[in-house]
């Protein structure tokens, strides 16, 4: 197959990366990797670039590499190669086409796990269709919400979910997988059960040609607090802005790639589309209802897998289990989604003898900082910006650059990995690109080494009398407690220092919701944090959480806001400092 321009330049971005992560656990190496990553220039791929023809199947065609392994609960495992893939995604983009689907629609996809959930993605980018991907978890009004706002054209989810579009209006193709028959209606057509040659008998996939700046992708964002936005992403933003996430992850060509995460979501395209198949790695999802921790550590183990990444909750839950010996093969573990707290960190690197790499990145953008492989962590930093990144950090009220302020990409430097924008809404767009940078919202700090290390979004931060509160800080060493599993923590409105720190607590196993149990933790936080960050109230409970699993901290919030209001019940289940008096609680 005939290479473009862009394709060499693609692959020589992505070799420079790769070689940069083989060196960089040699000592003697270490200092030119770290050169060579300060020094990358994101590849000039042209004014046309389509990932999935340009780079996917360029990779692909011939090869015998296993491209996707999918293992169920039961035990189930099936597989597919890279070369199988390219040719699947080509009969199904004729078929699609054949549809109606053509470049510029938006299509909905609503998939789990699943093969074709792989597929159709890489068919509808060779179309140069624009994706939309939607988790399975979603509602009826989620759906016509997105259906609404997002102006799509077509819908492709599986049979057993069609029921939810019954009461969806809208003009759009409505295509089932697993069969028509089995959808709720007769207005869905079939998914194609098998994609063979007689699938595209008579024709060939359609050539499209995409420009650079085309929509790809349109996400939706968790909405921890509003409504989702929609973040347009290009031909370019995710599938060459990834080569960052690629080099964070640590991938290398034949590499067996675990991420936890669930379709819908932006994580899935950073960590199970794109970057394991830029490294030319296997994509490996272990689908499991429950979640068990003997049966995870065992599907690291028997699948080899070399590359694992998990958000804060999954390793949360690992350290409360038996960890056990380190798989055989694992190489790389990193974290993404929330701040991980140091406990964890060194909970696991006790037992598995590996290191924790926190990431940080957006919907907006991909992985934009990050511990880098070979680096020494710094327990608690979430490291330093990736290759290709500018980060400056602004103070929010004075707009000055400094050491600690809103974490921000300098536009000047020419982000390749940042959103076009907000689909439909410009006002958002401009507010989010003003003054010359990418506001992330988020704030953090920068030490003399040029570690960044995560404060926590601007509307979660808050005073206390005249101290400035991190919940992230608090939540970290309320973590170091037994008894706690997870935390969050907010302003409590207090008629002397305008808020005291309240956290609200979910129990580790063991451990109930007693007065014993809230004396052990508020002592705790009296002894490991400085008076101004002093847990005061606790409340011990499940914590509010988007469907993608973030803390939504603004409903608990605003419970503290409307328990102060005239005529308010008081709280039931909250316990304060001033009810233990060998705290000795005060006013101080």
């Amino acid at each position: 197959m005939t290479t473009s321009p862009g394709t060499a330049a693609y692959r020589a971005a992505r070799d420079s990366l790769i070689g940069s992560t083989d060196s960089a656990g040699s000592a003697d190496s270490a200092a030119e990797a770290a050169a060579a990553v300060d020094s990358f220039e994101w590849p000039a791929v042209g004014d046309t670039f389509n990932w999935a023809t340009d780079w996917f199947d360029v990779i692909a065609r011939g090869s015998s590499r296993v491209a996707l392994w999918i293992v169920e609960e039961d035990g189930r495992s099936s597989q597919t190669t890279y070369d199988e893939m390219a040719t699947r995604s080509d009969q199904l983009a004729t078929h699609l086409y054949r549809l109606g689907v053509g470049k510029g629609d938006h299509v909905l996809l609503m998939l789990g796990n699943q093969f074709e959930l792989w597929e159709t993605m890489l068919a509808v980018i060779k179309l140069g269709a624009v994706i939309l991907p939607t988790s399975t978890m979603l509602e009826s009004h989620d759906l016509q919400d997105r259906i609404d706002r997002g102006a799509v054209r077509h819908v492709i989810t599986n049979a057993d979910e069609t029921h939810k579009f019954d009461t969806v209006t809208g003009d759009f193709t409505r295509i089932a997988v697993g069969g028509a028959a089995a959808a709720s209606d007769d207005t869905w057509v079939d998914y194609p059960d098998s994609l063979d040659p007689e699938a595209t008998e008579g024709s060939a996939r359609p050539s499209i040609t995409t420009g650079r700046n085309d929509a790809c992708l349109v996400y939706f964002t968790s909405g921890t607090t509003s409504r989702p936005k929609m973040v347009v992403h290009t031909q370019v933003s995710y599938p060459v802005g990834h080569l960052s996430t690629m080099y964070w992850l640590g991938l290398r060509p034949g590499d067996v790639e675990l991420a936890i995460s669930s379709p819908g979501w932006g994580k899935h395209a950073w960590s199970c589309f794109f970057s394991p198949w830029i490294a030319e790695a296997t994509v490996f999802v272990y689908n499991y209802g429950r979640f068990d921790a003997a049966a995870l550590r065992g599907q690291l183990e028997s699948a080899g897998v070399t590359t694992f990444c998990a958000p804060p909750t999954v390793w949360r839950l690992l350290i409360q289990a038996d960890l056990g010996a380190r798989p055989s093969s694992l190489r790389e573990i990193v974290s993404a989604g929330e701040p991980l707290n140091p406990e964890v960190i060194a909970r696991v690197e006790e037992a598995w003898g590996l290191t924790i790499r926190d990431g940080y990145g957006q919907t907006e953008t991909t992985a934009i900082i990050g511990n880098r492989p070979g680096d020494v962590v710094k327990p608690g930093s979430m490291g330093k910006p990736l290759p290709g990144v500018a980060v400056t950090l602004i103070d929010p009220v004075t707009g000055e650059a400094g050491s600690e302020g809103e974490i921000c990409l300098d536009l000047s430097a020419g982000p390749v990995n940042l959103m076009s924008g907000y689909f439909g809404d410009a006002d958002r767009t401009a507010a989010a690109l003003r003054d010359g940078v990418f506001h992330t919202g988020d704030v953090a700090s920068r030490d003399d080494d040029g570690f960044i290390t995560f404060i926590g979004r601007t509307d979660d931060v808050f005073k206390s009398s005249d101290y400035k509160v991190s919940p992230f800080e608090v939540e970290s060493v309320l973590l170091e407690h037994p008894a706690v599993a997870e935390s969050a923590v907010v302003p409590a409105p207090d008629d002397i220092k305008l808020n005291v720190v309240k956290a609200y607590v979910t129990l580790a196993a063991g451990w109930e919701p007693t007065a014993e149990t809230a004396l052990a933790v508020l002592g705790h936080a009296r002894s490991a944090l400085p008076a101004y960050e002093r847990v005061r109230r606790v409340e011990f409970g499940p914590l509010p959480k988007t469907i993608s699993g973030k803390i939504r901290r603004v409903e608990l919030r605003e419970r503290e806001d409307r328990a102060v209001l005239p005529g308010a019940e008081p709280l039931t289940g909250e316990w304060r400092d001033t009810d233990f008096p060998e705290l000795g609680a005060g006013r101080r």
